[in-house]
């Protein structure tokens, strides 16, 4: 998997500048393993290996009828010790030029403390007046695309070249973010950012590919907005949190990369 093909999970239990509230927290790594609960229930060893964290009670299968996170888990990665969710992503690799590959590891995003992993961000509407709706216990959604090998019209899985510290430009997946991962030597790092979708059908907690019960708005301020803006479609009249993960990659050493 390359290019913008991260294969994103989520179990749970503004742009431009504008001050907003939201919550952000970083979650250490909990495993690297070819698990995907989500995808690929019950095979062992899946077919893409993926960072995990959060609650301690990830598996192989966690069926939802059957697996209640906060009940199974006793502790979790997250900052919030309440907070038993799951998050996953790929796992991004170096490949050298005698063609063997390294896993490139994560560092935590500036003025946060952990172990790797990645940073979570709940985001609610910009209007503090619109109804938004909590995710309902066994919410899993899923972002990417694991057979993309070129660009393609998703907006909202980007890549950045950070600078040593500090980066003002912050507004998620606008210029100077891309689809493609850099190529050059970034001395702050590959910056990752996938935001999930904010509108709901209001009835299925999955789907079967895992992304129909959700959808991006069909209008907003811009493409590149953050939290849950616009307006959400007939088929997805729920508005939820917007869930946006950043993933820091330690790419000091090395600048051709591919996704697993």
């Amino acid at each position: 998997m390359q290019w913008k093909a991260l294969a994103l999970a989520l179990l749970v239990e503004r742009g431009y500048g504008q001050a907003m509230p939201m919550m952000r927290f970083q979650c250490s790594q909990l495993v690297v393993d070819r698990l995907d609960p989500l995808v690929n229930p019950g095979v062992v060893p899946s077919p893409h290996l993926h960072q995990i964290v959060g609650g301690n009670s990830f598996n192989a299968s966690m069926d939802p009828k059957t697996h209640d996170l906060p009940a199974s888990s006793t502790c979790t990665s997250c900052t919030f010790s309440e907070d038993f969710s799951n998050y996953w992503t790929a796992v991004l690799y170096f490949r050298a030029r005698n063609g063997t590959y390294r896993r490139v590891p994560q560092f935590v995003s500036e003025g946060l403390r952990a172990d790797g992993g990645i940073t979570v961000y709940y985001i609610p509407s910009p209007n503090a007046k619109e109804s938004v709706k909590a995710f309902t216990p066994g919410f899993r959604m899923l972002v990417g695309d694991a057979t993309a090998r070129a660009e393609g019209t998703a907006r909202k899985v980007c890549h950045r070249c950070m600078p040593a510290t500090g980066d003002n430009s912050n507004i998620n997946c606008g210029a100077p973010d891309s689809q493609s991962l850099p190529t050059k030597m970034c001395a702050g790092g590959i910056r990752s950012v996938i935001t999930f979708p904010t509108c709901w059908d209001g009835k299925n907690t999955d789907s079967v590919d895992h992304m129909s019960h959700v959808a991006y708005p069909v209008s907003s301020s811009t493409d590149v907005s953050v939290g849950a803006y616009g307006t959400c479609p007939a088929s997805h009249p729920v508005k939820i949190p917007q869930v946006m993960y950043e993933v820091m990659w330690d790419v000091s050493i090395n600048v051709s990369f591919s996704l697993s």
